[in-house]
């Protein structure tokens, strides 16, 4: 049976005033954009405006198969909450909206779940053009639509792929599915994923001095480019107190020197989280001396640990598509589900997770669920974890970024603040909400082990910001789906990467 999402908003300059809606379907397991429908309705309110988009959808989707199942999602917590069911219906306006809405399929196959405004961006073009078209006497068109403008995968024709494969090459993730689908024996796994805390022998990628080429150029830091496995590192010191030897590293951009003394002021002025000086370090200022691994104090008491886990795979994963937090929100193929349950054994047999977080996204979730399901423990959603917005290269391979938008991506290659084309979320803005969300989170879960579900851009940057590293090493790593790594946080502000991209979990 088919999938669709169905995305919806509609919206009124005035409220009431000029209104109009739009909604997008999208084949749910490979993000393709398959009918979109926007009008102008004339003066309305905002909720009429959103109903009436809720009706085109999902009329939309059924004229392209009937019997398939449909996920709606909409920023308007009122709809939502009320085709849901849990809210009554008072306004005599939207009775018979609702009504119209509910006939249009079963209610067996239709399901609806709210999403913040802009997770909702292509409905929300769609209901601006259309309202722009009411405001010159037209109504919407089509053809003449950009609301969609690299958001969704579109019919268009192949282009070549990069010589250097974007992300982690592909060759890695036939690797990773073929293991889980045959019992030939292979060669010993390294540490179990579970103990967060073995070192293991460090086999690092040679750099290539063109980050367009490197061993894992710009979409290994992306969602669903990433699968090719690579050793565990070292039990490697670093982290935000790890300076280089008291000059200031040139290559650390501003944004991330904005972060690191943000974060270091709110945890001065709230009492939680690391020192102060310790923000200094990760600058590679003067005035602090890492005290981890053998140097560590012996007091500091057992660190907040955090095993960072990656979504198992998503039907865009294989792929190599952006896949970020803009995007069609994938939920687990079947190899995913079964990674999912993989690691859930792995970490079952070891027993040392205590908490469980994950990302808003459903590709995290659901694999969050198959390990707290093992486990016994209740998730916890945490905002900070999401991916990346790709703004409007969601859904694009590196290879159909390039051939669109190569000024974007160029500059998105060499400058961590570069947005992605349409507005997406810059590196250096991602480093500054994972610092955040991880000060806070380290104050709340002090010497405990957390496991935190979530994507390839938050986990890179959490060991980049760990070990002290330029933003540019965002593309020297590499993360497989559902592969495992760690850092450990201790009281003095210093931290240890104990494990990186181990997917010894998923091997037969």
């Amino acid at each position: 049976m088919r999938e669709f999402i169905v995305e919806a908003d509609g919206g009124s300059r005035g409220n009431p005033g000029p209104a109009g809606y739009g909604s997008v379907v999208i084949d749910a397991a490979t993000g393709e954009t398959l009918a979109e429908r926007a009008e102008y309705i004339g003066v309305a309110t905002n909720n009429v405006a959103e109903y009436r988009g809720l009706v085109a959808g999902l009329r939309a989707a059924r004229e392209l198969d009937p019997a398939a199942t449909v996920r709606v999602r909409m920023d308007s917590k009122l709809v939502v909450e009320q085709m849901s069911g849990r809210w009554k219906i008072k306004h005599p306006d939207m009775k018979p909206l609702a009504a119209e809405a509910a006939r249009v399929l079963p209610a067996a196959q239709v399901t609806y779940e709210w999403i913040p405004r802009e997770r909702n961006k292509h409905a929300d073009r769609l209901a601006n053009e259309a309202m722009d078209a009411g405001k010159r006497g037209e109504q919407w068109e089509a053809s003449a639509s950009r609301a969609g403008l690299g958001a969704r995968v579109r019919e268009t024709p192949a282009v070549p792929e990069p010589a250097a494969p974007p992300g982690d090459a592909a060759a890695g993730a036939a690797k990773a599915r073929e293991a889980l689908t045959r019992s030939r024996p292979t060669p010993a796994a390294s540490s179990d994923p579970a103990t967060a805390s073995a070192p293991t022998p460090s086999s690092a990628p040679t750099p290539s001095s063109d980050p367009a080429t490197a061993s894992d150029p710009a979409p290994s830091a992306t969602e669903d480019a990433s699968a090719v496995p690579v050793a565990p590192v070292a039990d490697a010191a670093g982290g935000r107190a790890a300076g280089s030897g008291g000059e200031e590293d040139a290559t650390k951009t501003r944004a991330d020197r904005r972060a690191v003394r943000a974060v270091a002021s709110r945890a001065a002025a709230t009492g939680a989280g690391p020192a102060p000086d310790a923000g200094r370090a990760a600058e590679g200022g003067p005035g602090v001396t890492p005290s981890v691994g053998w140097g560590a104090a012996p007091d500091l008491g057992a660190p907040a640990t955090f095993v960072l886990l990656r979504h198992g795979e998503t039907p865009l994963t294989p792929q190599k598509r952006f896949s970020g937090s803009g995007g069609t929100d994938p939920s687990l193929s079947d190899v995913g589900r079964e990674q999912a349950e993989r690691v859930a054994a792995a970490f079952a047999r070891r027993g040392t997770i205590q908490h469980i977080l994950a990302s808003p996204l459903a590709r995290t979730r659901e694999t969050a669920g198959a390990v707290a399901a093992r486990l016994g423990l209740e998730v916890t959603v945490e905002d900070g974890l999401i991916e990346t917005d790709f703004g409007a290269w969601e859904g694009l391979t590196f290879g159909e970024v390039r051939e669109r938008h190569p000024e974007d991506l160029n500059a998105w290659l060499a400058d961590p603040e570069a947005e992605p084309t349409g507005g997406g979320e810059s590196f250096a803005a991602t480093a500054t909400r994972i610092a955040a969300t991880r000060d806070r989170l380290v104050a709340r879960y002090a010497g405990r082990t957390v496991l935190l579900v979530t994507h390839v851009t938050p986990i890179k940057t959490f060991v980049r910001l760990a070990l002290g590293a330029p933003p540019e090493s965002l593309f020297r790593m590499e993360l497989s789906a559902a592969s495992v790594s760690a850092v450990a946080y201790y009281a003095d502000g210093n931290a240890s990467v104990r494990l990186l991209n181990d997917t010894s979990h998923l091997r037969p």
